[in-house]
């Protein structure tokens, strides 16, 4: 399975996204659910990092003030 660490915010958001349709669909057995369900947590926590980091990124460049 790919490393989610490496995923860009939109591919990780695409791939959580994709998964919920799969989980929402009720086709899947129990064991692939969970699993699923899990991947899914750490693709939503990787894409929570990645906001948290672009904020802190905005954050800095709004107290450092303008760069001209």
């Amino acid at each position: 399975m790919e490393d989610i660490t490496k995923l860009s915010y939109e591919a990780a958001y695409q791939q959580l996204e994709a998964l919920v349709a799969q989980l929402e669909s009720g086709a899947l057995p129990l064991e692939e659910s969970v699993a699923l369900y899990e991947r899914g947590q750490r693709l939503a926590a990787h894409c929570q990092a990645l906001l948290e980091e672009a904020e802190l990124k905005i954050k800095t460049v709004d107290e450092t003030g303008p760069l001209l």
